[in-house]
């Protein structure tokens, strides 16, 4: 149990530290332009292929 005391307060002290001089992380102007864009849902123009039966929920448990 010391052991894993020990282990376990220098690896938090070593990401503390890491963490304190590591510069926080800013969005780029890109991706913040994007994320105020709409994007339009109905102009998908690839088309999609759909394998094996389509699923239809069974709305009577004794039903199979």
């Amino acid at each position: 149990m010391f052991l894993l005391a020990t282990v376990t307060l220098c690896c938090g002290a070593v990401a503390g530290t890491v963490a304190l001089f590591e510069p926080a992380p800013s969005p780029d102007p890109a991706k913040q332009v994007a994320q105020r864009m709409a994007t339009d849902v109905s102009a998908q123009k690839t088309p999609v292929r759909v394998v094996g039966a389509p699923f239809e929920p069974n709305v009577n448990p004794r039903q199979r």
